[in-house]
């Protein structure tokens, strides 16, 4: 733990000052550090917690950060709401992790996915990452979760699910998910959008059960 800060230290918090946008707004900024040091990286972590107004991306000396929008917040949420609500009707146990920091010092990544998620029993890192990408660009995600071994990460961008799967040589774009290969993932998506997340998330279920009967 770093005792006191470094006057770097300083301008990477006065960065995420002017970042963070009042609760509420639509627009997202980024900001790409070159040079950050790992210990800078995870006091910056420790310093704002779980709780922190912005999320944090680390790849070998850089460092994103950005500050979420509303809309971005809003899709996540239910995005995990909907694939909860699969998972609980079609009994799958799983183990939500959030937005759980996944960081590996030794290859010197660290990511913060929106939600993800281990199956039948817990893991060191998630099977399953899912980002909401309203502004594009930046360090590119799957190389990180590549690295940390996350065998699958879903993407919801200009209103499309886009679904990678790990393999030997790397990640593969598929139409079907290979943890849960009897979901429908159109069907899912199309409950995303939706005005009221109550009232998607209940039609999402009652078209589930439709299906099993």
């Amino acid at each position: 733990m770093v005792s006191a800060l470094t006057q770097t230290l300083i301008y990477y918090q006065q960065l995420i000052d002017k970042t963070t946008f009042p609760t509420g707004k639509e627009t997202e900024r980024v900001f790409i550090l070159s040079d950050v040091d790992w210990q800078d990286y995870e006091y910056l972590l420790d310093l704002y917690g779980d709780d922190a107004p912005v999320k944090f991306k680390y790849s070998q000396g850089i460092l994103q950060i950005m500050s979420p929008s509303r809309r971005h917040e809003r899709n996540k949420k239910i995005i995990g709401l909907l694939l909860e609500a699969y998972l609980l009707e079609r009994k799958i146990r799983f183990y939500p992790l959030g937005s759980l920091t996944l960081r590996m010092e030794g290859l010197q990544k660290g990511i913060e996915p929106d939600e993800c998620y281990c199956f039948q029993s817990p893991k060191a890192f998630p099977d399953l990452a899912i980002e909401v990408v309203v502004t594009s660009g930046g360090i590119n995600s799957l190389e990180i979760y590549q690295a940390l071994g996350v065998r699958e990460v879903w993407f919801w961008q200009s209103d499309q699910l886009s679904v990678y799967v790990l393999e030997t040589s790397g990640y593969v774009k598929i139409k079907q998910s290979s943890l849960l290969p009897e979901l429908d993932l159109a069907l899912l998506a199309n409950y995303i959008g939706w005005e009221e997340p109550f009232d998607a998330v209940l039609a999402f279920r009652e078209q589930m059960r439709k299906i099993s009967d």
